[in-house]
């Protein structure tokens, strides 16, 4: 006689089915099957409605439930209802949207990939949330322990969703807590504390606040001066500058602010997926968009032309990219990867390019406690980017002389940005 466990049994096999294909495995009527799918309770996942029904097993993490609210903020700080993110055997997963429409992932949806802790400011997240019982190192991680961390802790992550009951609850009672630019020296000292390692290494320095009536992100060059300390300050200089070059040259790009004081310099941005106090707007980095559709993450101009070509984002946003592409290529900037690329969501599912951050020469990063010097050779125009190279190389140059002439820069700096223009500019023809 069919019972629960022979159904759960034979979807387990299939990995997932429909009512007929289950009746007709099982020697049962479709009413049955469906009868007991009823009494499943939360083990069994309905994915979809109609005819296109399907069904596969669920499955729960420790200290999660099997189904996961998402909320989303909009720009005016409301809340409304995302979906509902599924947890499946085999590590899949089903995110279930309002309409009944909903999408199956062989592994996490791509948003997760951009509000999960990372980076520089996602070092010590372990650290300060030990109840949760997670490695030290984000990059050690799995997917549910990254589902673990923002659906208990993740009511202030990158983007506009919020992930789970307790983060939701946890973003209802938070208040926006103002700091005054006179503040920056103490959380920049503060923040070279509670990093592990070197903060002269690896990834910028940073901090994120609500000042001056916005969210910004503040980058900064503090601690002792030395050699390795003076040339991350003049990146963030060289850093607002190329933003300054990108905003001129019709792109949009963060808003930026340069503030020296103590001793230390900071680069402030504007967050672009934060407005006002409350309010929050969608976005989706080129990296999380890869691992779904493309399948490669190493070239801004190819992945400009791929997503165009699926209806992904419009030809001017196509163009944009190749042009940053090459111009970033020009400037030295050896830090193109996919996580300095991102979208906003529209409504319709289209995306639109984000302003544009991280754009700077990074072949003058030092190495750990380092500095080294690197090779500059500028590419010449290929045929992917030919109509866009030329306009990219003369804004290369303006940007290497800007750099040229500033005072701010050190001598040895001001001298290598020289001869790069001038290595620039004799490939133009």
């Amino acid at each position: 006689m069919l019972n629960l466990n022979s159904l759960i049994a034979e979807i387990a096999v299939r990995g997932g089915a429909g009512t007929k294909e289950l009746a007709t495995a099982l020697g049962a009527s479709s009413s049955t099957v469906q009868r007991l799918i009823r009494a499943s309770q939360d083990r069994i996942c309905i994915m979809g409605r109609g005819r296109a029904t399907r069904y596969a097993l669920s499955r729960s993490i420790a200290g999660l439930a099997a189904e996961l609210p998402i909320r989303r903020i909009d720009e005016h700080g409301q809340v409304e209802t995302y979906g509902t993110l599924h947890l499946l055997v085999n590590y899949r997963h089903w995110l279930e949207h309002p309409s009944g429409r909903g999408e199956l992932f062989q592994g996490l949806p791509p948003f997760v990939e951009d509000m999960r802790p990372q980076g520089y400011m996602g070092r010590t997240f372990s650290a300060l949330n030990p109840e949760l019982g997670l490695p030290a190192r984000v990059n050690d991680w799995t997917n549910d322990q990254r589902l673990i961390a923002l659906a208990r802790r993740g009511e202030d992550c990158v983007g506009n969703l919020i992930l789970g009951d307790e983060s939701f609850t946890r973003f209802l009672a938070a208040t926006v807590q103002p700091v005054d630019r006179q503040e920056y020296p103490e959380l920049a000292r503060r923040s070279l504390l509670s990093q592990p390692g070197s903060s002269a290494g690896g990834e910028q320095p940073k901090f994120a606040v609500y000042s001056g009536g916005r969210h910004v992100l503040v980058k900064f060059a503090a601690g002792e001066p030395n050699s390795v300390t003076a040339r991350w300050q003049d990146l963030l200089l060289c850093e607002f500058e190329a933003l300054q070059i990108v905003q001129g040259a019709g792109i949009a790009a963060s808003a930026a602010e340069l503030l020296d004081t103590d001793g230390a310099r900071f680069l402030q941005l504007d967050r672009f997926d934060r407005i006002g106090p409350r309010g929050r707007r969608g976005v989706l980095s080129l990296y999380a968009l890869a691992a779904e559709r493309l399948g490669y993450l190493d070239d801004w101009t190819k992945a400009a032309h791929d997503l165009h070509a699926e209806s992904v984002i419009d030809a001017q946003d196509a163009r944009r990219i190749r042009w940053l592409d090459a111009f970033g290529q020009l400037i030295g900037n050896t830090d193109r990867h996919f996580g300095n690329l991102a979208f906003f969501v529209q409504d319709d599912g289209r995306l639109r390019l984000a302003p544009v951050y991280d754009m700077l020469p990074m072949i003058f990063a030092p190495q750990d406690t380092s500095i080294v010097e690197r090779p500059f050779v500028p590419r010449r125009p290929t045929a992917e980017n030919h109509d866009v190279w030329s306009d990219a190389a003369r804004q290369a140059v303006d940007y290497w002389y800007r750099l040229a002439q500033l005072e701010q820069l050190s001598d040895d700096l001001r001298t290598r940005c020289a001869e790069h223009g001038r290595a620039v500019q004799a490939e133009i023809r």
